[in-house]
């Protein structure tokens, strides 16, 4: 039987503001998309917290042996700089600013996002679209949503109507806000837009004579507007109904309303079951962000390159004190607490080896039932990792009272034991012992030290020492192999 059968999770879903037992579309397949980067720059550590959560969610998932379809989108174009809908497209401006092509922009930093995630140890998303690989389905969602009477077209852009769609629908069913309100904290137009109302938004912006990227369609040569492309996308990966749509809280509004509104628009039928939106990071008291310089890159924590913290630390860490906090809650982030995060990392890890090492006892002195189960309640609980962490830890009690002889696990318990911590450390949380890539990389480097002692063996002829040398590292299980090119080796 498979696992989702047996464990009822809740996620707490910000459009209903409370936890929902999780109940997919379809019995044992499961869609989610997660609004991914814009690729104008690097991706800091308050951008990766969301999608490191939501790589935890999809391990967890594909854990409990879900089926999977996970999107993850790549924003090449129509992001401008706020969310007024002025200014330049944040790609373009560094293009400008750089004297590069836009398209250079975005596979510098979408090299870059991936580097990142692959040092973080991420899973791949299912599927990856970008924005630009999809401006013909986005020009035929704003023909549906115009013949629809929900958009108008004006000197070349279009717009969303949200006073027309309000009539029927409920613009700020996701965010809590009433137009109404939106209306009297709007300062007046200034007379030189062409939206009917300030609370409207571009489907399509016809671009002016400097903006770079720009496509043709029937209203003018322009570019989509920021939250079309995530309408699109979903739907046509995941369906006009799907089950998970994730995000940071500042996607909340306007992002994540109009997503909305576009897609029923379309569709006729709310779009996403579950919306999940995680919390900010902060430093120094205060949000991280790149736009206030207040922030530290992934690759700079790893590096110890930066004026923050005191040393560099692993990305095994950093994931350790990510999952120490509820994705609902702000986390600060500071040289403390990951230097916390690194000793308690490093006593899970301890625990994890030495258990590799434990022999089956006659009798169990640990309930490994009772605590598997609370494991399980932990994630099924909206995914809560700070209290499977606790779990995690009433384990290495138990590893360590293993070590001193005052406990002992039957063969039966200690083979679930191992299977479910070993689970739940590595293939959930994506943590890595780092421990042990360590000395791999100094088995390594023996092996080539004494591959080196040897070939000078061989070539002063001392046949004798060569012969030595290959043998008893077949002995520990260590194979060379002589070619044109050197001598490699493997390991048995």
């Amino acid at each position: 039987m498979e696992r989702y059968k047996e464990n009822q999770l809740k996620i707490y879903n910000s459009l209903s503001k409370q936890k929902e037992n999780f109940k997919p579309l379809t019995d044992g397949y499961v869609g989610m998309y997660v609004c991914g980067p814009t690729v104008y720059s690097n991706a800091h550590l308050g951008n990766v917290r969301t999608f490191m959560f939501f790589d935890v969610v999809y391990r967890y998932l594909l854990h409990l042996e879900y089926k999977v379809r996970y999107v993850r989108n790549i924003t090449d174009a129509g992001h401008l700089e706020n969310d007024a809908e002025q200014g330049e497209d944040k790609i373009a401006k560094k293009a400008r600013l750089e004297q590069i092509e836009p398209m250079e922009v975005v596979q510098m930093y979408t090299v870059d996002f991936h580097n990142v995630l692959k040092n973080y140890n991420f899973l791949p998303p299912s599927i990856e679209p970008t924005a630009t690989g999809h401006i013909v389905e986005q020009i035929e969602m704003i023909k549906e949503i115009i013949e629809k009477g929900f958009a108008y077209e004006v000197n070349g852009s279009v717009y969303f109507d949200v006073h027309e769609y309000n009539k029927k629908e409920n613009y700020g069913i996701l965010s809590g806000r009433k137009v109404e309100d939106l209306i009297h904290n709007t300062r007046a137009l200034d007379g030189q837009s062409d939206k009917k109302n300030p609370q409207d938004f571009a489907l399509w912006k016809k671009a002016d004579e400097r903006h770079i990227m720009r496509w043709p369609s029937p209203w003018s040569d322009g570019f989509p507007g920021w939250h079309l492309e995530c309408s699109v996308m979903s739907t046509k990966y995941l369906g006009e109904q799907f089950d998970i749509h994730g995000g940071g809280m500042d996607l909340k509004f306007p992002h994540h309303e109009c997503e909305i509104a576009q897609s029923q628009t379309c569709s006729g039928v709310k779009p996403v079951n579950y919306w999940m939106h995680t919390n900010m990071l902060s430093l120094n008291g205060q949000r991280m962000a790149k736009s206030t310089g207040n922030y530290i890159l992934p690759n700079e924590i790893l590096s110890g390159e930066n004026n923050i913290l005191p040393k560099p630390f692993s990305a095994s860490v950093v994931r350790f004190f990510n999952m120490q906090a509820n994705y609902r809650s702000i986390l600060d982030f500071s040289g403390d607490a990951l230097e916390a995060s690194e000793k308690g990392h490093a006593k899970l890890m301890e625990a994890v080896q030495f258990l590799e090492k434990v022999n089956p006892g006659n009798a169990s002195t640990f309930d490994v039932k009772k605590w598997k189960s609370d494991c399980y309640a932990a994630m099924n609980d909206d995914f809560n990792t700070p209290i499977l962490i606790s779990h995690l830890f009433e384990a290495v009690k138990v590893i360590n009272q293993i070590k001193e002889n005052n406990a002992t696990l039957n063969a039966d318990d200690l083979s679930e034991f191992k299977a479910t911590i070993h689970a739940f450390v590595f293939d959930v949380l994506g943590l890595m012992n780092e421990a042990t890539q360590d000395s791999s990389d100094k088995i390594n480097g023996v092996v080539e030290l004494l591959i080196k002692l040897r070939k000078e063996a061989r070539e002063n002829k001392n046949w004798a020492l060569s012969d030595q040398i290959r043998d008893e590292l077949i002995e520990l299980g260590i194979q060379l192999k002589d070619g044109r090119e050197g001598t490699t080796f493997s390991i048995n």
